[in-house]
Formats: structure tokens, C-alpha cells, sequence
């Protein structure tokens, strides 16, 4: 989908209209979302585009970067977030490919894109598409604060799941983990990919930016540190919890292991003696008559319910003892903290004075 934009000049609103009713005297702004093998190559006939070019933005793989192209435009490739509840990685990154040629700028990405949709709906402010350094410097701005909103709920979204695995841990949980992480992973690798891009930026001269536009510059930067920042200590967390739940599983494994193990060395008990008497034996119950065989096996089967279920109980109580064992050098190591807390308190207040 190919949408045309002008910008008026008394208020800065964006508004669309069509091919034949762009103005040569003021600038254009080429909107190519979702694009088709069609309309890519309509741009690439008109504005005479790479097809290598072409080709790198529709990429999903293609990092940041900014060339000079030997047709006479400058291309500028950002990656900004989006968000798609339907797949397996809900929150992921695309490549965003920004052409300036004269007075036209052009925007292409393979997919809908929240970051080109918010200045289509004249939500962000202070946009000057005359000024078309600074328009770049405003998708990367756009961009970083998308990161930081989504870095936000995937730090929520983590904080549920693992309520929901404190209760009970399923499959399904474990995998929406897993496509956090991968979120953070691929957060992680595009911030980083921008924060070289506006290096490049404030050091190249394909671009020139006036003294506003390098404060401006500045401040995203410090934005795409921060959100740079936030994904590292969001993946280490979430790093931290699945090891810690990878943990409680493999321990209650062994714990479930523990009991059928036991349960096992009872049973074996029973199963030893019938086997032993087969059919080649005389069996020691063979001359008794009346229901004392049945009662006396009875017996032995309830003795053995009874001491595995002793031995059962045994371990469950070390467990306890375990358990409140550690809660009692928990429990002594927060008393003395909260004692040395007092006493350095103490002495700062003894020196002070």
C-alpha cells in the first residue's frame, strides 16, 4: 500500500492525497507500507531505486545503517518494534528503509509499522518535513519510545506468568517465557544496531544537522541508551527466573522419584515371594483350608501399605526439618542485617554529632 503526504505549512498537520494532486513546490512524503512485489516495483521505476536497496529493506534480518547510492538519494535503514498477538514472538523488530532524493522522502517496510502510522495520524509533534534530517532523527525518537513502552509490558506480561507458575507450572506458560526472551533478544540487538546508526549519523556528512538538530540527536541517543538498558535488565531477570524454575522442576522430579522408589522397594517385598513360588513349587498356603491363606495374605499386604507409608512419612518429615532449618538461617541472617543496619546507623549519627 503506497500513500502520498504533503504537509501544511500553517498548522504542520500531514495530509493524504493523491498521485496527481501532489505539488512539486513543496516536499512529499511516500508512505510504502505492506508492500507487494507490484508496488516495489513501481517505486523502483519511478524514483529509481536499487533493486539491491530494494531488497535490504524488505530483509527482515537487515540491521542499520546509512549509504550513499550512485541514482543520487541517501538510504537510511532504522529498526522499529511492533507487536502481533498472533505470533509466536509477539513483540519483534523490522527493518524500516528511509530514501531521500531532493525534495521526496520515502519510507518502506514490509510490514504495518506503529512508529510510520503515528506521524500518518499527526501524532507526533514538532515534525518538519522540509527539514529531512530531522524527520530521520524523529522515526529513530518515535522508535525508542515504542521500545520503552514495550519493554514496559513485556516486564508486566513476565511479572503475571510468573504468578500463574507460582500456583502451577504448565507448558504453555514456559513457552510464552520463551517468547519474552526471545523479544528481549531481538530488542536487545536492534537498540544497539540504532545507537551505531546515530553514531554514523553525528559523524558523516551525507547528512548535515544544524545546532537544534544536534541536541535534538543528543537527547534520542540518551533515550536508545536507556532502553538499551532496560532490555539487558529485563533479559537478565528473566535469565534468572527460568534457571530458578528449571530448578524447582528438577527437584520436584526427584522428589516424585524419591516416593516411586519407595513405593517400588515395598512392593518388591510381595512380588519376590509370589514369583519365587511359581508353578514348580508347592505353594506354603497349599494345606491350609478355609480362609486363613486369604487372611494371612491380607496381612502382609497391609503391613506393607502400612511401612511405606512409615517410610514415606520419614522422609517427609526430614524435609520439614530441612525446610524450617533454612527458614531459621533466613530468618537469622535478616535479624543481623537489620542489627548492622542499626549499629552503622549508630555510629553515623555518633559521628555527625
Amino acid at each position: 500500500m503506497i500513500a502520498y503526504w504533503q504537509q501544511n505549512i500553517d498548522n504542520g498537520q500531514f495530509t493524504k492525497i493523491r498521485k496527481d494532486e501532489i505539488n512539486p513546490n513543496k516536499p512529499v512524503w511516500i508512505d510504502a507500507r505492506q508492500v507487494n512485489r507490484d508496488e516495489t516495483n513501481i517505486l523502483q521505476d519511478e524514483y529509481n531505486i536499487e533493486q539491491d536497496h530494494i531488497l535490504d529493506i524488505l530483509d527482515p534480518d537487515e540491521l542499520s545503517r546509512m549509504e550513499e547510492s550512485d541514482e543520487g538519494y541517501i538510504l537510511t535503514i532504522v529498526r522499529v518494534p511492533v507487536y502481533d498477538p498472533s505470533a509466536e514472538t509477539p513483540y519483534f523488530t523490522v527493518p524500516v528503509g528511509i530514501i531521500v532524493k531532493g525534495k521526496i522522502i520515502i519510507t518502506i517496510c514490509w510490514t504495518d509499522s506503529e512508529v510510520i502510522k503515528d506521524f500518518g495520524t499527526n501524532r507526533v509533534r514538532g515534525v518538519r518535513l522540509s527539514d529531512f534530517p530531522s524527520f530521520i532523527v524523529q522515526i529513530m525518537n518515535r522508535a525508542n519510545l515504542n521500545f520503552l513502552r514495550y519493554l514496559k509490558e513485556i516486564n508486566r506480561k513476565s511479572t503475571s506468568i510468573q504468578n500463574e507458575m507460582k500456583l502451577e507450572i504448565e507448558n504453555k506458560e514456559i513457552m510464552q517465557i520463551l517468547g519474552l526472551e526471545k523479544s528481549l533478544v531481538y530488542f536487545t540487538t536492534s537498540l544497539k544496531s540504532n545507537s551505531l546508526l546515530l553514531q554514523k549519523m553525528k559523524s558523516t556528512r551525507l547528512i548535515k544537522f544544524d545546532e537544534e538538530d544536534l541536541d535534538f540527536v543528543e537527547g534520542v541517543a540518551i533515550d536508545n541508551k536507556q532502553a538499551i538498558e532496560m532490555a539487558d535488565t529485563y533479559s537478565s531477570i528473566m535469565f534468572g527466573v527460568m534457571d530458578a524454575y528449571n530448578s524447582i522442576i528438577s527437584n520436584n522430579l526427584n522428589i516424585v522419584m524419591k516416593k516411586l522408589a519407595i513405593i517400588n522397594l515395598v512392593m518388591m517385598v510381595p512380588t519376590f515371594i509370589t514369583s519365587f513360588f511359581g508353578m514348580n513349587f508347592k505353594l506354603p498356603f497349599d494345606a491350609m483350608n478355609g480362609y486363613l491363606p486369604v487372611i494371612i495374605v491380607t496381612m502382609m499386604c497391609v503391613i506393607s501399605t502400612f511401612l511405606a507409608n512409615w517410610l514415606l512419612n520419614i522422609n517427609r518429615d526430614r524435609m520439614k526439618q530441612v525446610r524450617s532449618a533454612r527458614q531459621k538461617s533466613r530468618n537469622n541472617k535478616k535479624k543481623l542485617r537489620k542489627e548492622t543496619r542499626k549499629i552503622k546507623a549508630q555510629e553515623r549519627k555518633a559521628n555527625r554529632k
